[in-house]
């Protein structure tokens, strides 16, 4: 027998459970019948593809046994079973990402409230130590020579021991505490609550679950009964159940297809995003299952990444039991289905949108930027997934916009939807881009999330509009009278934009007026087909360099610093002018919240100017 240390996180995470109050402690044999019921689902599958296993698939289940007589309880599955390095791994220590931040909302949670985070991380197995005051785990995996037997008190450590005689799949045995009615502890060994627990929770496992010899869950797969006969529960302990998310869904998404290629689906919108929404390793949540046998957990082959946060499953009746993912990237009716999946979550998103505008607003909050992800790798769905997209907009401090909201704002002759990327809303609102049009009160998206910066170069608009970034390219909203009196500037000026581009020819590609500034004396924009600083910082974050990209430098002809730099040079005072041109440029740049090339220097200059006006 080995004894060995719980990790850290582990071990505080047992802690919190054991001395923490719960509103529900029933969830423990939730958790256990939902682990069983995988175990359950991986053997089945493993048997079709290694056909050299030799394992007992005929009959498998779950058994609950109860001994009054000394306090304990069991579940046992006769599935997959652990090695001995799965124990240590799963059991001993917590390898999903997420704990830290679980640890953090419990502990920051109300006494007595905070039950309902178990099952949120796929770490049910510890909850049995809410109601247990020692757990024995007794496990086999089919091509294991021997068992593994696990027990802890839930303290510091635990025990690991070999076991000649394991049954094969996983046996977990609570040594349960006093029941309790002032602690919210229930006699967990009493049937009628067992049957109670198992009704309520895990009606819908595919699997029976056992308890005197009697099966205990009706095992009718919700996908396949009357849309009628199904209640919100149910489909909520069903979503909870696949996603290991305590929270409800926002939304149900039934769908069946009859004909030459049938199949069923059952899908749900999460009211929460998923804590590895924006995780290299995250998961895709919709699973795959063939005339109700399950086939594949994370079938990515079903729903494109930047739906990643759908859960559910699908029910094919016509593929092969034996299916890899190899086969499916390639098999015709699932690349259909996946089509039709897709279009149909993006539509339901819709509908979310016209009639219940709150929980509309709640998902977009919590998964809207991977969504936009979309925009960049699903063309053909493009106009759908833009039509449920929602932005800031200098319309609203509170509210968000819809593209089709824009456009119906917008004003007599706009031939553009203006937007405007950047770090935070606040830096976009002061940023110098903004202000002519401000002036003109014209509406302006504000693009903060991190995805915005690739998708907008690859959208080329939206019913019929153009998209145009305001720091970008020449932005026309002058009158024909307007036009008239800015020829008459960029004449006036010509010589000294000319002189400027020779002074800062290391650092921009061009010197000229602007036609979107009213109150600030310059400020730096790109080329039309140039990416922005923000994307190109992303890009050397991610070690690509990339060229010199030089930008264009725009003066406001109307501000006094310009003026006056004008006047000195048409009378050929050029003592400082270039010191004067290079900060003007600096200023331009800070402005924007972009990085100088030499800020000592910067420095200097502006010590040495503001030095003379003593």
């Amino acid at each position: 027998m080995e004894t060995l240390e719980f990790q850290s996180e582990a071990r505080q995470l047992l802690q919190l459970m054991i001395h923490s109050i719960y509103s529900n402690k029933d969830t423990f044999l939730r958790e256990l019948v939902s682990n069983a019921s995988d175990a359950l689902d991986k053997l089945r599958l493993e048997s079709f593809r290694d056909k050299d296993m030799q394992v007992d698939v005929d009959d498998l289940h779950i058994v609950i046994e109860s001994d009054p007589a000394e306090r304990t309880l069991t579940v046992r599955d006769n599935g997959i079973g652990m090695t001995r390095e799965d124990v240590v791994r799963l059991i001993g220590t917590i390898a999903k990402s997420g704990t830290a931040e679980f640890l953090k909302q419990l502990k920051e949670q109300q006494s007595g409230s905070a039950s309902d985070l178990i099952g949120q991380f796929g770490i049910g197995f510890y909850s049995s130590f809410m109601v247990a005051d020692k757990v024995t785990l007794v496990t086999k995996y089919p091509h294991a020579e021997k068992g593994v037997r696990w027990e802890s008190t839930g303290e510091a450590t635990y025990t690991i021991d070999d076991v000649d005689d394991a049954p094969q799949g996983t046996s977990v045995t609570l040594h349960l505490k006093p029941s309790d009615d002032e602690d919210r502890l229930p006699d967990y060994t009493e049937p009628a609550k067992i049957r109670e627990i198992v009704k309520r929770y895990s009606d819908f496992i595919t699997w029976p679950v056992r308890l005197g010899g009697e099966d205990i869950n009706s095992r009718k797969a919700l996908w396949a009964r009357p849309a009628s006969e199904v209640t919100e529960e149910e489909y909520a302990e069903f979503y909870r159940h696949i996603s290991h998310d305590w929270n409800a869904p926002l939304e149900t998404i039934r769908m069946q297809a009859e004909g030459t290629f049938e199949y069923q689906a059952l899908l749900f919108l999460p009211s929460q995003a998923p804590m590895d929404l924006f995780m290299r390793d995250g998961k895709r949540g919709v699973q795959l299952y063939v005339k109700r046998v399950f086939i594949m957990e994370d079938c990515a082959e079903l729903m494109p990444e930047y739906l990643r946060f759908v859960k559910g499953v699908v029910d094919a009746a016509d593929l092969s039991l034996n299916v890899s993912r190899e086969i499916l990237q390639q098999d015709r009716q699932i690349q259909l289905m996946r089509r039709r999946l897709v279009k149909k979550v993006l539509s339901s998103i819709k509908s979310l949108m016209g009639t219940r505008p709150d929980d509309y607003a709640k998902l977009w909050r919590e998964v809207g930027a991977a969504l936009k992800e979309g925009l960049l790798s699903d063309a053909d769905n493009r106009d759908a997934i833009l039509e449920v997209c929602s932005f800031a907009s200098t319309h609203s401090e509170e509210s968000l916009t819809t593209l089709a909201e824009y456009v119906s704002r917008m004003k007599d002759g706009q031939e553009h939807i203006y937007y405007m990327t950047g770090d935070s809303r606040v830096a976009v609102e002061k940023s110098p881009h903004l202000e002519a049009l401000r002036a003109k009160g014209y509406e302006v998206l504000i693009l903060t999330d991190t995805i915005d910066e690739m998708w907008v170069d690859s959208v080329p608009g939206f019913d019929g509009k153009t998209l145009q970034s305001v720091a970008k390219g020449q932005v026309d909203l002058e009158t024909d009278e307007e036009k008239s009196a800015n020829e008459a500037k960029a004449a006036e000026f010509a010589d000294l934009l000319t002189w400027m581009k020779e002074q800062l020819e290391d650092s921009v590609k061009e010197v000229r007026l602007s036609s979107r500034l009213t109150t600030s004396p310059a400020c730096v924009v790109g080329d039309s087909y140039d990416i922005t600083p923000t994307l190109e910082k992303m890009y050397k974050a991610m070690g690509q360099e990339l060229p010199k990209i030089k930008r264009i430098l725009e003066l406001n002809p109307s501000h006094p610093l310009v003026e006056g730099l004008q006047k000195a040079f048409a009378t050929g005072e050029r003592d400082g002018l270039a010191d004067t041109a290079e900060l003007i440029h600096g200023l331009a740049l800070l402005a924007e919240g972009g990085e100088l090339a030499d800020p000592s220097r910067f420095v200097k200059l502006v010590a040495d100017r503001v030095q003379r006006t003593f």
